[in-house]
């Protein structure tokens, strides 16, 4: 054949599959414009649910970041109560240093707050308990002075004000004192020496105001029921003498009282100190004596409310 023979013209077999593979090629651009669409379709969609989903997640967070805030002082509380429960019971805790830290803090509370004691009860004698005796005896309720007294004043108000005295003496002492310890890095000198703060700062504190409690709490309602029963007699309210009127108030107390009585003195004394040495050391970096010292106020005040409240629901 030679060169200058023109080029075979294409078959209608060439041309058919020509237009078959047009046509596929046609047909086929429509699926890939439907995938096109619903790709971007779900583009559009999802960052709808990226969204929401993201809110959904920042308002779960700002619930529990608000829980934790408010409950967390309440966590490390109950888990210090197990700590001193746990480690006061151990003779290897009572080392010197641990004894010593005991009776120094003891003679603080004890001994500091003796003549606040005395004359808060005596006041409250004057105020409270003369009073309750001359309205009963005028009312002709004479009978009724020994429960009324045992429940107004033993059980109800000797708590609450030797909690209160206890705090704002010594409690906030206590809570200064770990605080700048713990501000100005000496805590965290003892853990690198191997001294356990909680063994020779918390646990010492706390069973010291635990004793305390109940010591000050009882000379607390002697001094009251006292100086009541003297300004009764003095007055002429009362005529019987001083161990009928003691007689009185103690054959008034239920079998419970005997118990109850002197646990919430020790549980109120337990709680305020080991609430003021907790919000010493979890005192952060940026905390001075004017943000620590309302704020360990306010837990004091809301632990010696509670503990009140939740024996008086118990009797």
């Amino acid at each position: 054949m030679s060169d200058d023979q023109p080029d075979t013209p294409p078959t209608d077999g060439g041309s058919q599959r020509d237009g078959e593979a047009f046509a596929g090629t046609a047909g086929g651009a429509e699926r890939p414009d439907e995938e096109c669409v619903a790709h971007y379709a779900r583009d559009d969609n999802q960052p709808n649910e990226n969204a929401l989903s993201g809110k959904i997640r920042v308002f779960l967070a700002f619930i529990g970041s608000v829980t934790r805030h408010r409950v967390w002082f309440l966590l490390i509380m109950l888990g210090t109560i197990w700590g001193v429960l746990h480690e006061s019971v151990r003779p290897n805790t009572w080392r010197r240093t641990v004894r010593y830290e005991f009776r120094t803090t003891l003679g603080e509370v004890a001994g500091g707050g003796l003549v606040a004691t005395l004359v808060t009860g005596t006041l409250t004698g004057l105020g409270g308990v003369s009073q309750a005796i001359y309205w009963l005896g005028f009312a002709g309720m004479s009978k009724m002075t020994g429960p009324l007294l045992v429940t107004v004043i033993v059980r109800e108000i000797a708590p609450i004000l030797v909690g209160v005295l206890m705090l704002g003496r010594s409690g906030m002492l206590a809570l200064t004192e770990l605080g700048m310890l713990t501000t100005g890095g000496q805590v965290k000198s003892m853990q690198a020496e191997g001294v356990d703060p909680f063994l020779l700062l918390v646990l010492p504190r706390t069973l010291a105001f635990t004793v305390s409690g109940f010591t000050l709490g009882i000379l607390f309602s002697v001094a009251s029921l006292a100086t009541g029963y003297v300004v009764s007699r003095a007055s002429g309210a009362i005529s019987n003498s001083i161990w009928s009127f003691f007689y009185d108030v103690v054959t008034a107390m239920t079998p419970a009282d005997y118990i109850l009585i002197p646990l919430k003195f020790i549980v109120v004394g337990f709680l305020v100190g080991l609430g003021c040495c907790v919000s010493g050391l979890t005192a952060s970096s940026e905390d001075t004596v004017s943000t620590m010292l309302p704020r360990g106020f306010s837990r004091g005040m809301l632990i010696v409310m509670a503990v009140s409240v939740l024996f008086s629901l118990k009797l």
